[in-house]
């Protein structure tokens, strides 16, 4: 750890950091990159790890991978304070939040599914139109039900049809004064560091609740960070980009804003991010072979962030 980062928070008496794996799989080498960041910059502050389980999507988060999380983190030597975070659990304190970007009108229910709202796009694409994505590759949600009147939506609503609930980025950015930054002690990927300005309009209408939990990845982690006290948030670069919306949502809610750095990723053989869904192979799966925790600390090449 470079003598910068370890006095990033020199200011503060208890730093606090966090590392937020989703337990709907195994960890890999990317994760432990993550959470060996966060340690190293714990430890070298005096400041305090706490391990989070972001478990909102109940249908893929199974224990036997918050177990297996358990058991790679204390192989690799780390400690934490019990219990921990589980976002299942506190479920109230998103809803808190949406009641209250709710009563200042800057959310709206979205009705279409994916499939419509994919096919809306589809539409117009081939009709000529180009139509904005956000910085994921994801195209913006239609604007169709941000039309609806109050009376038409609790219609809806009170009819049990089912909604997601969306920002309304025009909406919310007009009444806002200035620009919103944040303090960046990493790189983006295009190495973007210091003082960055928040650009949430890329994403369009982003969604903050799903139609079966109220909440969403951006909400939850907003709120978490909160909660929780973290000062600093380190993550991989691949997240770069989502910090403008969570810098909006603590503008909106009156939250602190810790300060965030981004880091490299591990990569594949073909140049791509280690990833569960690719069958990246598992730090238990390295156990088993016979590496050590210094081979999964080499693999995760710390170095390179110094």
């Amino acid at each position: 750890m470079s003598n910068a980062n370890a006095t990033a928070n020199a200011g503060l008496s208890t730093p606090i950091v966090r590392f937020a794996p989703s337990p709907n799989g195994l960890l890999h080498v990317g994760h432990a990159r993550s959470a060996l960041l966060n340690w190293q910059f714990a430890h070298a502050n005096g400041g305090k790890f706490l391990l989070r389980l972001e478990d909102i999507d109940l249908t893929r988060a199974r224990p036997e991978f918050e177990t297996a999380i358990f058991e790679d983190l204390a192989w690799l030597g780390l400690e934490w304070p019990r219990p921990v975070r589980r976002q299942s659990r506190h479920f109230s304190d998103y809803e808190t939040a949406l009641s209250e970007l709710r009563k200042l009108d800057l959310i709206y229910p979205a009705f279409l599914s994916r499939t419509e709202a994919a096919e809306r796009v589809r539409k117009a694409e081939a009709g000529g139109r180009i139509w904005p994505r956000d910085p994921d590759g994801a195209p913006h949600y239609p604007g169709d039900d941000r039309t609806l009147t109050a009376a038409q939506r609790t219609k809806r609503i009170s009819d049990g049809e089912p909604h997601a609930w969306r920002l309304d980025m025009k909406a919310t950015l007009s009444g806002l004064a200035g620009s919103m930054c944040w303090d960046e002690l990493g790189a983006g990927p295009n190495g973007e560091t210091g003082k960055i300005t928040a650009t949430p309009a890329e994403w369009g209408d982003v969604i903050l609740a799903r139609r079966d939990i109220p909440t969403s990845y951006h909400l939850a982690v907003t709120i978490d960070d909160s909660i929780q006290g973290v000062t600093d948030v380190i993550r991989g670069e691949d997240l770069f980009a989502a910090t403008s919306v969570h810098r909006l949502l603590q503008q909106l809610l009156g939250l602190p804003v810790p300060r965030y750095r981004h880091h490299g990723l591990v990569l594949d053989t073909g140049g791509r991010k280690l990833s569960k869904s690719e069958d990246a192979t598992s730090i238990a799966s390295w156990r088993e072979q016979g590496a050590t925790p210094a081979d999964i600390i080499a693999m995760a090449r710390l170095d390179s962030e110094a």
